[in-house]
């Protein structure tokens, strides 16, 4: 946090990850409280979802190519008119359709502040030993906002009002959001600016490549990894009589990643992140299988931590990597897809997982699946890895002058800030 303007853009995203780790179960208590149909909740909230997981990475693409000020202000203003629609459209006993066409423009319109947040810190440290454990301090914060924020979610639509979860969800997103865009200084140089500076060594806006590919999934399988567990765990509670439980065992995990993730960005290694990556997938794997040891609730508590322990410096390797090897005008697009991806394998895992834990495996063939999921990744990781520490080296090696000038007065804080930023 040592960087110059660092702690500003991040303690004003920080309100804003709340906000988006609200949105979704603030619209399931919403939406169930009004109209009595968690059906409707489902099709309301998944509406939400599925805009924000397909219409995100092409707001993103908006803001490599115009810059993030110019794009985000317009788009939070048009996600607190939607906010504004579904909940005055909930409280009035709207039909289904109407609803989910709110869901829809709510999800379409909600900003990936982790995505813009990476995005200025690559702009700060691209190519310097402070960005691990920057992106370090972003899982965590990122990690304490998915603790904080269904929480609150909870909490304020029971105990205020139904419409409170996704009304306080919208107003950490649009006020937060707003004072993030006030930051101009921070925020990365538009593809679209005509400078000399822009470096067009890797291809112009190479998305498509075999590296991302791979790097999307690894964040494919986390989500797998994660929607696997959520639903398996919430059927072993509720099995062994404990549901209420389910909540407390899911947050371990996430200490547990909380914890490492600071760790992880507090180390300095000299192993590059792409030999790293299919270490730490093999490790999660392995560790995934725990649960399946578990005969009470208690025991599974203690079976997640290792799992846990494992998410946070795999989130981070690969963000590493996706800064990396990613083309500069296009990388917030980049950690948007990431993001999207994850998505992604947390909504067709957790269909598959509930089906299978319905199923005579039960639980046991739910604990499976992220087994499975993250082998084979790691596996694709490890037969990538010289093409990734290829292009990781590569792009070290070709800073831009806007990297350069942008860099020149963090000179001084070269060897200190690595301490500094791995704080919570």
């Amino acid at each position: 946090m040592q960087t110059p303007g660092a702690a500003a853009f991040f303690l004003a995203a920080a309100p804003a990850r709340v906000g988006v780790a609200m949105a979704g179960l603030g619209i399931v208590w919403l939406v169930h409280a009004e109209t009595g149909s968690f059906g409707v909740a489902g099709l309301v909230t998944g509406s939400f979802a599925v805009a924000e997981t397909l219409v995100g990475p092409q707001t993103a693409r908006l803001m490599d190519r115009f810059g993030q000020p110019r794009v985000l202000v317009p788009l939070l203003c048009a996600h607190a008119a939607a906010i504004t629609a579904l909940v005055a459209l909930a409280l009035t006993g709207a039909p289904t359709v109407p609803l989910m066409a709110a869901g829809l423009a709510s999800g379409a319109t909600i900003p990936q502040i982790g995505a813009l947040s990476a995005a200025r810190w690559s702009g700060l440290l691209h190519g310097r030993a402070e960005l691990t454990p920057a992106f370090a301090l972003e899982t965590i914060s990122n990690d304490a906002a998915f603790l904080l924020g269904p929480a609150l979610a909870v909490l304020t639509a029971t105990q205020v009002h139904p419409a409170a979860g996704t009304v306080l969800a919208g107003a950490l997103v649009v006020g937060a959001g707003l004072a993030f865009a006030a930051l101009r200084r921070t925020a990365p140089a538009p593809a679209a600016t005509p400078a000399p500076d822009r470096t067009a060594a890797r291809g112009p806006g190479a998305l498509l490549t075999r590296n991302f590919a791979t790097l999307l999934a690894v964040n494919l399988a986390l989500g797998v990894f994660f929607g696997s567990m959520q639903v398996s765990v919430s059927a072993f509670a509720d099995v062994h009589h404990a549901a209420a439980a389910a909540g407390f065992l899911y947050g371990l995990m996430s200490a547990a990643s909380l914890l490492a993730g600071l760790a992880y960005g507090r180390h300095r290694r000299h192993t590059p992140p792409a030999a790293q990556l299919p270490l730490i997938l093999a490790f999660l794997a392995c560790a995934s299988l725990l649960p399946l040891l578990a005969d009470a609730p208690w025991q599974l508590g203690l079976a997640l931590l290792l799992p846990g322990a494992g998410v946070a410096p795999c989130i981070i390797a690969s963000s590493t990597l996706v800064e990396s090897v990613m083309d500069r005008s296009v990388l917030t697009q980049a950690f948007t897809w990431t993001n999207s991806a994850s998505a992604a394998g947390i909504a067709v895992s957790a269909a598959a997982v509930g089906r299978l834990v319905d199923g005579p495996g039960g639980t046991q063939a739910g604990f499976t699946v992220p087994f499975v999921a993250l082998t084979a990744t790691a596996a694709l990781t490890w037969s990538s890895r010289h093409a990734l520490t290829t292009s990781t080296k590569a792009s070290t090696q070709l800073p831009s002058e806007t990297d350069a000038t942008v860099a020149a007065p963090l000179t001084d804080h070269h060897v200190e800030s690595d301490r500094g930023t791995g704080q919570g």
